[in-house]
């Protein structure tokens, strides 16, 4: 195996012995390593709120927390605060470690490198990224920073799941100061072709760090293939099948790394049991209710970001209301998009376009009884989220680029009478298993208006047969299915590996 110098970890925090000596520092068989902590701030009279954090919300963190709370597991990450120290705690059966983020940190490294070069970048360059030295050298001590707090607390031999496109130097890191760890790696986001991943002056450093893991997972089996070419390209690495053979100075593979495909889903018992339950469907018939009662409601669920493809969304439904083809009698849109990374300035640019255009239709469409467009600025608990699911016949995912999309999940699987209709962006990962969506190109807005039109006015028994091989899929894959396979896979390559 190559051998790096590595430097050694600094304490997580004042007085804790340095890594290597254990005095004191807990030791763990599995850690999963996130830019966040599983957990926000609450205040104490919120409901739910233990000791001053509650658990977080998202797919993640409802795939691997019960895994956390049934082994010897640890979760490191940044607990949301800047320039404060927090000590690893327990929260909710889970053992989760901190790592401290300064506001230069979280200026640089998370809302520069991270979402202002990789986030752009890693979809398809629909927003121009910027490579700045700077933010480079953050993302590599910050980068560095999480590695050392494994490196304190992983047991020998223990397995370390890194999570995402904020931490893709942590493998080789994590290799380099202990190589008896098995590794790996999951890009919730899509990787970029090697032509686009070319424009990053960091590219080799970028490939290195996550060919440190034993294996590295994708969304999409084209995920990984990109991967693979630019591992290829890059490091002139030997890539057979789905293995990825390193080569060191001297020409002889130093490590072999797979890459692979694996689709992440969603907590599928939750949302059935909530797209059961009486209160929420009633709450469902209210918003129906409140709308007016139209004959047909489409809806939009998204964080507000420029690679959901809001803008053509809106752009589409204000052509068929120009057109006749829908009228705000007869169908209202809503569309939630979630706060989102609002100190970037091109995430404040979107929003007052989207706010403008919403404005600009219900101008021109809204009557006093009727909204063209019910436009929602806030996140929702899950219960009101599966509640819009069941009052809306129309689902609109037109993502321009996307890893997965959950929504869309969650929409069909809380569909429990095989209804409605989910019009899906062919460049959304979940379109790879939904092969039953409308699918569309949501660059092209005509095609996209016939294919509103074709889910607006679907006959019952097509939308029956749909949703219900859709929603067979989605049952038969979920959150739980994902998290098994890659560690199955992964504890097989390691296995592999050493016999």
């Amino acid at each position: 195996m190559q051998t790096t110098h590595y430097e050694k970890p600094e304490a997580d925090v004042e007085g804790e012995p340095a890594p290597g000596s254990h005095a004191s520092a807990a030791l763990y068989d599995f850690m999963v390593v996130s830019n966040r902590l599983p957990v926000d701030r609450c205040a104490p009279e919120d409901g739910g709120c233990e000791d001053g954090w509650r658990r977080s919300p998202g797919g993640l963190v409802t795939a691997l927390a019960p895994m956390m709370t049934k082994t010897d597991g640890a979760w490191v990450g940044w607990h949301g605060a800047p320039d404060e120290t927090v000590k690893p705690f327990s929260h909710g059966g889970m053992d989760l470690v901190p790592v401290q983020l300064s506001t230069d940190d979280v200026e640089l490294f998370y809302e520069g490198f991270s979402n202002a070069t990789l986030w752009p970048l890693y979809h398809d360059v629909i927003a121009p990224p910027e490579f700045h030295r700077t933010w480079w050298d953050s993302y590599r001590k910050v980068n560095r920073r999480f590695a050392d707090a494994v490196v304190r607390h992983a047991d020998h031999g223990a397995t370390v799941w890194v999570q995402d496109y904020q931490l893709q130097l942590v493998p080789r890191m994590l290799r380099e100061a202990r190589p008896d760890l098995k590794i790996g790696f999951f890009n919730h986001i899509p990787f970029p072709p090697p032509e686009i991943f070319a424009q990053l002056p960091w590219r080799r450093a970028i490939i290195d760090g996550l060919l440190g893991a034993d294996l590295v997972g994708f969304q999409r089996s084209s995920d990984a293939g990109n991967f693979m070419r630019s591992a290829r390209r890059f490091l002139g690495a030997s890539v057979k099948q789905q293995q990825v053979h390193v080569k060191g100075a001297d020409g002889e593979t130093t490590h072999i790394a797979r890459a692979q495909a694996f689709p992440i889903s969603i907590d599928v018992k939750q949302i059935s049991e909530l797209a059961r339950k009486p209160e929420i469907i009633e709450r469902a018939h209210q918003i129906r209710r409140d709308l007016g009662n139209p004959k047909t409601i489409l809806l939009g669920v998204d964080r507000l970001d420029y690679t959901k493809g809001i803008r053509h969304r809106l752009k589409a439904y204000e052509e068929l209301l120009a057109d006749g083809k829908v009228t705000v009698e007869d169908a209202a849109l809503i569309q939630v998009a979630s706060p989102s990374r609002e100190r970037v300035e091109q995430y404040r640019l979107l929003r007052e376009e989207v706010e403008g255009t919403v404005g600009h239709i219900n101008g021109t469409y809204d009557t006093m009884q009727n909204t063209a467009v019910r436009y929602l600025h806030h996140s929702y608990p899950i219960e009101e989220m599966v509640a819009l699911y069941l009052a809306a016949d129309v689902m609109l995912v037109t993502a321009l680029r996307d890893g997965m999309n959950l929504v869309a999940k969650e929409y069909v699987t809380a569909r429990t009478g095989n209804d409605g209709a989910l019009v899906l962006s062919e460049f959304a990962g979940a379109a790879d298993q939904l092969k039953q969506a409308l699918l569309m190109n949501p660059h092209d807005i005509d095609g996209l208006k016939d294919t509103i039109m074709r889910a607006v006015n679907m006959q019952p028994a097509e939308a029956s047969r749909r949703m219900r091989s859709m929603r067979k899929q989605i049952l038969d894959h979920d959150v739980d299915h994902w998290s098994a396979d890659f560690l199955a896979a992964l504890k097989e390559k390691v296995v592999r590996d050493d016999s």
